[in-house]
């Protein structure tokens, strides 16, 4: 594990360090542990819903309209009881 000292360091810098720190619940070293990995170790990228794959996929085909596809009315469901005794 590397020591690294900061010199000079503005009191306001240390302030608002000190009170990210206390809201997250870190010490201060944890919480500049925290704050640079969160800048220098990449993030894997996420993958996108469904509905934004798609968009990126069809975007470049412009605007259109799906059709309306004409539908005849529900059929009766089924009564499986026997009318037999």
């Amino acid at each position: 594990m590397t020591t690294i000292t900061i010199n000079q360091l503005e009191p306001d810098l240390t302030q608002r360090l000190e009170q990210r720190a206390a809201q997250h619940g870190h010490t201060i070293e944890a919480e500049i542990t925290a704050i640079l990995q969160s800048v220098l170790i990449p993030k894997m990228p996420t993958r996108p819903d469904l509905a934004t794959a798609i968009n990126r996929r069809f975007a470049p085909l412009g605007d259109f309209e799906i059709p309306e596809i004409p539908r005849e009315p529900m059929r009766e469901i089924p009564n499986f009881e026997s009318t037999e005794p």
